[in-house]
């Protein structure tokens, strides 16, 4: 019997990965834990699947290396891949950017044990930057995947979306089989077409059927953040895509007359900050990284009623055929 499941998505991780394989044989305290590594190969093109089995042949550790390939390209589809592999009802998503402190399976195992009534529970994410971030930028932490929230055990909210990304998220397999549809609408980022929000979703359908939501300070990881996440031409559109699924994602859980009114004070909410943001900003969105990112994400959420609605009418458009 499996105790807990870490597993690794990744695309094109040949570089990532071997930083992550490596924090992860320094666990500790895990003797009378019994746990796995599943690296999921979402379609890489690169020699991601030689990196692992170069591991593999020297893996001298109780815990076994395992490898799958998942050809539908998508974080969604990776970790829907990763749940249906492990063998625990405990299951811990590390991204390939993911770099755990050496008690993290240790502290996710003892956690799940405690907390039964968890259907997820995330921990302290730290930005680990490559170069020195912009002035503010914990404004705009929790779109880079970054965050701490407190010392003390507590429920998150997901009626108000606030809700911890998935790096480091941990869920149980029960609550995971019992809530998650077979098809997300939300499935990351795909070659050019972004559009965020697919921890989101999940968690909420999740919280539809009663699972609670935790977090967790003892569970901590790094997020490592190359200097390239930091530049205009990366941050912009990613504080779009993060902005355009809130609309569809207030929705999930609501009641069908309630819907109407998501969409008009989702649309007229954000056009009120839009303006707001931009009177304030106007002269400094040029400099200020910080400021021009949420401009853009009050922009995108302004615009997700709009992308919710095509969403609903190709999805009737497809059930059609």
């Amino acid at each position: 019997m499996i105790d807990f499941s870490v597993v690794i998505p990744t695309y094109n991780g040949e570089k990532r990965l071997p930083e992550v394989l490596e924090k992860i044989q320094q666990q500790t305290n895990t003797e009378n834990i019994s746990w796995e590594v599943i690296v999921v190969d979402n379609n890489s093109n690169d020699r991601t699947s030689q990196i692992v089995k170069n591991y593999q042949t020297n893996w001298n550790y109780q815990f076994p290396l395992k490898y799958c390939f998942e050809a539908k390209q998508g974080l969604t589809f990776a970790r829907q891949r990763g749940v249906k592999e492990a063998n625990s009802n405990l299951i811990g998503f590390l991204d390939d950017d993911n770099l755990p402190d050496q008690n993290w399976v240790k502290a996710a195992h003892s956690f799940g044990i405690k907390y039964p009534q968890a259907g997820a529970y995330s921990g302290k994410i730290l930005g680990k930057f490559e170069i020195e971030p912009p002035k503010e930028i914990e404004k705009i932490s929790r779109c880079l995947a970054i965050g701490e929230h407190g010392s003390q055990p507590h429920k998150f909210d997901p009626d108000n979306l606030k809700l911890p990304p998935g790096a480091g998220l941990v869920i149980r397999k029960q609550a995971w089989s019992e809530s998650i549809p077979t098809q997300l609408m939300l499935i990351g980022r795909v070659g050019k077409v972004a559009v965020a929000g697919e921890d989101y979703e999940a968690l909420l359908h999740l919280h539809k059927l009663g699972w609670e939501i935790w977090y967790n300070p003892e569970m901590q990881i790094q997020h490592k953040v190359p200097g390239s996440r930091l530049e205009k031409a990366y941050l912009i559109p990613l504080a779009r895509s993060c902005g355009l699924p809130i609309c569809y994602l207030r929705t999930i859980n609501a009641k069908n007359w309630q819907k109407p009114l998501i969409v008009l004070r989702t649309l007229f909410g954000n056009l009120r900050r839009v303006i707001k943001h931009w009177l304030k900003y106007r002269s400094q969105l040029d400099s200020d990284l910080v400021a021009a990112f949420e401009l853009e994400f009050f922009w995108g959420s302004m615009m997700s009623p709009f992308y919710y609605l095509k969403k609903i009418y190709l999805k009737k458009i497809r059930e059609a055929n």
